[in-house]
């Protein structure tokens, strides 16, 4: 399968027994998704390769506690150790009204309410404390974070996304 169906899930922090069970740092708001892995998919020398799970519950806080078909000791689990998991897009439920997936606004156009059109999401960055849309505006990037407060409207049919940007935070980015 090719990582661009896929979306990132989480990555591989450590051994958890000498049975090869493994302790994955989740990357999502649903951690409820557990309940229906039979699979999942892990990046190991950039393939994707499948993995059968034979059990996974959560574990603490934002760790999930796995256990893989044919990984049945420390050397097999060592082989996956801080490797990346992901899932095919097609497991996640859709989602609806203002509600999106960071994956799935990629390409739309944003729309402030003063500005008018402000240009096409080239990708979301959710490395900081506030995730960000970042949208080419004529070669000058604009960095709007995604809040709930901002976002008036998603229109997925269309591909766009209506905003409310807070005054002159869009004007910041642009040359004088």
């Amino acid at each position: 399968m090719d990582k661009k169906n896929c979306f990132y899930f989480g990555t591989i922090v450590r051994k958890f027994s000498f049975k090869g069970e493994l302790l994955v740092k989740m990357d999502t708001d649903q951690p409820d998704i557990i309940e229906q892995l039979e699979a999942v998919l892990i990046e190991n020398d950039n393939r994707l390769m499948p993995y059968f799970v034979t059990s996974a519950q959560l574990h603490k806080s934002a760790l999930l506690r796995i256990k893989f078909e044919d990984v049945d000791n420390e050397v097999d689990a060592d082989n996956l150790m801080h490797c990346d998991l992901y899932l095919p897009i097609g497991v996640l439920p859709k989602l609806e009204g203002n509600k999106f997936y960071f994956h799935e606004v990629i390409g739309f156009m944003v729309i402030d309410e003063q500005f008018g059109p402000v240009g096409e999401i080239t990708a979301v960055n959710d490395q900081t404390s506030q995730a960000i849309f970042q949208i080419d505006h004529h070669s000058n990037e604009i960095l709007i974070p995604i809040n709930d407060d901002f976002i008036t409207k998603v229109d997925r049919e269309n591909k766009l996304i209506f905003v409310n940007a807070p005054e002159g935070l869009i004007e910041l980015y642009l040359p004088e």
